[in-house]
């Protein structure tokens, strides 16, 4: 998938074309604070005149950070969970759902990875589609649900259509690629370019796979990979893991990274640009 020769005037096309995304999802961005500013206006018109202002549930990035901290993440919350997230939500006023997005090549590992989070999930969450795979992971934190949302796209040519429906409305977006196949890295640009059609604001991650295959390689061939990587994530904006779903590395710390992120709370995990080790950086 996207796949084709790369060379040097490729290159500086896909840069071109992920700056022009970036600056089309800065506009909207811009446009999302102004309309959240309008919102705040409205409910408090609302509440002079004695009318009730509406909740709904969580479908864009909150301002407010999550009831509770995530320890090995070194994340801290200083807010009480009812005073974050309210009390009038349109069916379960415990319930925030959060929206996931996995894109990438096919036999690169996503749905390896989904499942190794959902865990005990899997069972009763699991929903599969031609092309698309849904599965739901429910955190239960002080009372108030967290529900992770996630859809998982396949990488033939034929998922490309559910795109649309899996990225829109979505808080995060996953890029996945294999680290032992660079030709899956070289796809990473199609598909950020396809899901930033349908949503530019979603919080970009990319993540390479396999890291236990790929740490079995020589540090040589590893260097290469590891520089490429970082460049990409740079051009995307996003935040680079290297995880593996096969012993559980940096799997469910991606999705605390998303929580951080999306109620501002602090992020102490620091980069790790180890030849050897399993990469973070932002």
């Amino acid at each position: 998938m996207f796949m084709g020769r790369v060379t040097r005037e490729n290159m500086t096309k896909l840069w071109r074309k992920i700056a022009r995304v970036n600056i089309k999802r800065s506009l909207l961005e811009s446009v999302s604070v102004f309309h959240e500013f309008l919102g705040i206006i409205w409910d408090r018109i609302l509440a002079c005149s004695g009318r009730p202002a509406r909740y709904r549930r969580l479908t864009t990035r909150p301002s407010s950070p999550p009831p509770e901290a995530v320890d090995d993440c070194g994340l801290v919350s200083r807010q009480d969970p009812k005073e974050t997230f309210g009390t009038g939500y349109d069916t379960d006023s415990d319930l925030v759902t959060l929206k996931i997005s996995l894109l990438g090549d096919c036999q690169i590992g996503k749905t390896s990875f989904v499942i190794k989070y959902v865990a005990d999930e899997e069972e009763k969450g699991w929903l599969k589609m031609t092309g698309l795979n849904l599965m739901d992971k429910t955190l239960f934190v002080r009372g108030v649900r967290i529900a992770f949302s996630i859809w998982d796209v396949g990488g033939d040519n034929k998922s490309i259509d559910h795109v649309p429906m899996a990225c829109k409305d979505a808080v995060a977006i996953l890029f996945m690629f294999d680290l032992t196949s660079r030709c899956t890295l070289y796809s990473v640009i199609g598909w950020y370019s396809e899901a930033r059609k349908w949503n530019q604001t979603a919080i970009p991650i990319l993540i390479g796979t396999k890291f236990d295959d790929f740490v079995q390689l020589p540090p040589n061939l590893q260097w290469p990979i590891v520089t490429q990587a970082r460049a990409y994530a740079k051009a995307m904006k996003a935040t680079l893991f290297f995880s593996s779903a096969k012993h559980n590395i940096n799997v469910n710390k991606i999705f605390k990274f998303i929580m951080a992120k999306l109620f501002n709370l602090p992020w102490t995990i620091q980069r790790n640009l180890t030849i050897g080790e399993p990469i973070i950086d932002f």
